[in-house]
């Protein structure tokens, strides 16, 4: 019984430490941004179908301002994403989609994780303790992974089963701080992705 206890408190022990040293790397990886007011990149948009043969993929830019501002526009205008504080809105083919993280529990995570890139921690956020929010180092790069809230509401419940993305991933660069990627989740394993590089910080 005792050698049990021990053994569950040693793997408990372990667990938060290398959770600690995850978040640890996590703040080292987006300092960075606290000496930028503006950051931009290259884009380069995937949207996979599994009833399509061929994936689509177009280029266009990213933006990010401090405090709460990124937007994404490919395709020549046509597709874009926008967050601006609460609201999100989605543009695909010139038709748009909106949102809240008011009213959106998955998008609210999203916004907290991405405010504190954008502003290099200085909008702090304890992501090690969120259920919501996983975070790993693989390759160089901190990896997190955005879910739907564990204790949402049952109206909220309903809503996410209504949305149309079921998780995001966001991947950093340890070295450059630079956001290597956004995957944007929806069911029936379908997703849109991002790559981004050529980065310039201003």
């Amino acid at each position: 019984m005792n050698l049990r206890f021990f053994s569950l408190c040693a793997l408990t022990l372990f667990s938060v430490l290398c959770a600690s040293a995850q978040t640890t790397e996590f703040q080292k990886a987006i300092a960075k941004y606290k000496n930028a007011t503006t950051v931009t990149a290259t884009a380069v948009k995937t949207t996979h179908r599994t009833s399509v043969a061929k994936d689509d993929v177009v280029s266009g830019t990213l933006i990010i301002q401090r405090p709460n501002k990124m937007n994404i526009t490919v395709n020549q205008g046509k597709d874009q994403l926008d967050m601006t504080g609460a609201d999100f809105t989605m543009t695909m083919r010139g038709k748009s989609h909106k949102t809240s993280s008011k009213k959106n529990p998955l998008f609210a995570t999203f916004q907290t994780v991405l405010e504190t890139i954008i502003t290099g921690g200085a909008t702090p956020a304890n992501l090690n303790d969120r259920q919501d929010v996983k975070i790993e180092k693989q390759q160089g790069n901190i990896v997190l992974t955005i879910l739907p809230a564990a204790d949402s509401s049952s109206a909220q419940k309903k809503a996410s089963k209504r949305q149309m993305f079921t998780s995001f991933v966001i991947t950093i660069n340890t070295q450059t701080s630079e956001i290597r990627s956004l995957r944007m989740n929806e069911k029936g394993q379908n997703y849109t992705n991002y790559d981004f590089s050529n980065y310039s910080f201003q």
